[in-house]
Formats: structure tokens, C-alpha cells, sequence
């Protein structure tokens, strides 16, 4: 489940915009992630470059990357009849955004995202990244179904 393929095969996101690294766990309605921040990222140059962290746009992007490859399980274990399979989540939503802590170069982020509801062609999921064992981010979205 941790391996790349497992994440390519789900979300159309390639290198250098691929921001989940592996899959650690998926439950019924949660799944869990992982992306290791590396130190050389161009980013880092720009961003702060006295005192290098992570944008917390990208961070989001990790949250909204993992709750793709959860609503793809969660199609696949549902057998959805009404979704078709050249259809992609797009973001349609973010909500309520809170930075908490800086994410640094050579970080590991935990991402944890949770399924709440879906309204007809719409997902809502919540979603944390945790350093070290803390809340770095948090943040409410929405998805809806495109086609590809």
C-alpha cells in the first residue's frame, strides 16, 4: 500500500507536484500519509530563504492530494455506480485553513485526512498535517468530481 504505484495509480499528480509520499494506513473513512520535506527544494531558495519553511499552500496541497487517493479507495470499496472512471476530485472548497507550527526542510509530515459527508457530486473532508507528533495544519475541503 505504501509504494508509489499504489499513489499513482489514484491521483493524476506527478513529480515535481507529487506531494504524498506513501500511504501508511486507510480505514473506511480516513487515511493516513506521509511526504519527508527535502532539504534541497528550489522553494526553499524564495521562501524565507534566512530562516527556509515550508509554504503552507503546498502543505494544504498534501491534505487535498491524500483526500484524492481516500475518496478513490472509498469509490472502489463502495463500487460507486454514479462515478465513472475518467473522473478526477477537483477542489471545489477550502475552509477554515489554521497554520499552527512551521514545517522545516528535512521535516516528515504525518497527513491525516477524514471523510465526513457527500452531497451529490460533492465530498467534504477534513484534513492535519503533524510534525513530530503536533498539529502543523489544519484544514476543511471539498472536492467534486471532474472529468478527466
Amino acid at each position: 500500500m505504501d509504494s508509489k504505484d499504489f499513489i499513482l495509480n489514484r491521483i493524476p499528480h506527478r513529480d515535481p507536484f507529487l506531494w504524498v509520499d506513501s500511504v501508511t494506513e486507510v480505514l473506511d473513512n480516513r487515511l493516513v500519509a506521509k511526504k519527508h520535506i527535502p532539504p534541497d527544494l528550489d522553494i526553499f531558495k524564495g521562501h524565507y530563504p534566512d530562516h527556509p519553511i515550508m509554504p503552507g499552500v503546498l502543505l494544504c496541497e498534501s491534505i487535498f492530494q491524500a483526500g484524492a487517493i481516500l475518496i478513490h479507495e472509498m469509490i472502489m470499496k463502495g463500487g460507486s455506480q454514479d462515478v465513472h472512471s475518467n473522473e478526477i476530485p477537483v477542489l471545489t472548497r477550502i475552509q477554515g485553513a489554521k497554520f499552527k507550527r512551521e514545517v522545516r526542510p528535512g521535516d516528515t509530515i504525518i497527513i491525516d485526512v477524514l471523510f465526513k459527508e457527500r452531497v451529490s457530486n460533492a465530498w467534504f473532508l477534513s484534513g492535519k498535517i503533524l510534525v513530530d507528533g503536533k498539529v502543523a495544519v489544519k484544514v476543511d475541503f471539498a472536492c467534486a468530481m471532474s472529468s478527466s
